[in-house]
Parts: structure tokens; sequence; C-alpha cells
């Protein structure tokens, strides 16, 4: 399934979910920008949306409610994501309006996320350096947790990782069972485990249901594996 099908049940997942207020700021809120943020730069890192919370509301340090472009949740970890435009609803706010916005930013810190702001800009102009920034700041966060990492893969499920990122993502299992020599029966045991672990997509053949490829998951964790 491609990322408009998975930004789709992605959003409908968080509205059903959301009443009030809150759905209508995840309706009105989450427009081009934000969705721009998710296709070019947070599913190319993780392939998924997973812990990534769309118009999340906080509250600012007056008790107010406030609404974050996204916050990332990740076991202890908490981010404040926000896209940022320089368009006339920027040249035009006023110091008061200015002054709040720095305000909630550091309180969002206080509170114990680290915040990130993202250009607009880069997002339609240069999607490739914000994908690297990215990496760099959330890398320290993801392998926090990787001792043993290597264990919750075997050898076989390693190698058909490779295999996939050598060609370029997509893997069918007869090619697998050709190259590596091994039966089919233990190459599709394999590719439904690490499907189960996040790890592969099946890709149905078109016009039919029958999975004839598997589409590797790419994650800035899986250096930790290879």
């Amino acid at each position: 399934m491609g990322f408009a099908e998975e930004h789709s049940k992605w959003v409908d997942f968080h509205k059903k979910r959301r009443n009030g207020e809150r759905l209508d700021r995840l309706e009105r809120g989450h427009g081009h920008g934000e969705k721009l943020f998710v296709e070019r730069v947070w599913w190319p890192i993780f392939g998924h949306m997973d812990d990534l919370h769309p118009e999340y509301e906080v509250a600012d340090w007056r008790g107010r409610p406030y609404f974050v472009d996204f916050v990332w949740k990740r076991g202890q970890i908490k981010m404040a994501i926000e896209v940022k435009g320089y368009g006339p609803h920027v040249q035009q706010m006023d110091r008061t309006r200015y002054r709040q916005e720095l305000n909630r930013e550091t309180y969002l810190q206080i509170a114990g996320y680290q915040v990130v702001a993202v250009p607009y800009d880069d997002l339609e102009s240069a999607p490739d350096l914000t994908i690297s920034l990215f990496k760099s700041l959330l890398a320290p966060s993801l392998l926090i947790n990787t001792e043993g990492l290597e264990h919750q893969y075997t050898r076989l499920e390693k190698e058909i990782m490779r295999i996939a990122v050598r060609w370029d993502g997509l893997i069918r299992p007869a090619d697998l069972v050709k190259g590596l020599g091994v039966h089919p029966r233990t190459v599709r045991k394999s590719l439904t485990r690490l499907c189960e672990k996040g790890k592969l997509r099946p890709v149905p053949a078109n016009g039919s249901s029958r999975v004839c490829r598997y589409e590797y998951i790419p994650s800035i964790m899986d250096s930790g594996i290879w």
C-alpha cells in the first residue's frame, strides 16, 4: 500500500478518536504543508506514521489549548514538530502573537517536548536536506534500545533484507529461492515473519489479491542489524 492510502487511513484513524474542537482542528489544520512533511520527510524515513499524532492538543503556560502540527511520542520521547511558512500570515503577525508563539515553544520544552521547526519552503525545494537533518536528530532516540537488536532477526531474515535493499526495495519469493538456495516453504515463513515485524509489506499483483512481491520498509534503525 502506497503513501496516499496509508496517509488516508492514518488521518481517518485519528478522526474517529476525536470530536468537537479537536476534530475540527484536525480537519482544518492538517493542510498542504503538513501533508507535504509527512509525504516527503516522515514517510521516506519510517515507511509508516506510527506514534505520529497530527494537530496534537497541548496546554500552554496559561492552561489554554494549543494545537501542534505534529507530536511524535515513542516511550518517554516527546517531540513537537511545527511546519512554518513565510507567507502573509507570518509577515503580518503582530508582536503579541509573535511573543506568545515563542513563549509556547519555550513552555513545550519545559513540559518535556523537544521542539523542531520545519521550513515549508524546504519541503518543496529541498526535502533531502530536511530528511538528512531529521535522521541525525532522531537517531539517538531510536538507537537507545538497540542492544540485542540483531537477535530480533534470524540470519536468513537479515539476508533477505540485505537483498531487498540491493534490489531497490522489491523482492520476489521465487528469486530468493533461486538466489539463496533455500526451500520455498522456508522463504515464505521468513517473509511472513518480516511482514509481522514491520520490515516488509506484501504487494499484490495488478487486479489480483495474489501476492507476488514484497516491498522493504526502511528505518534509520536498520544500521544496527547489518
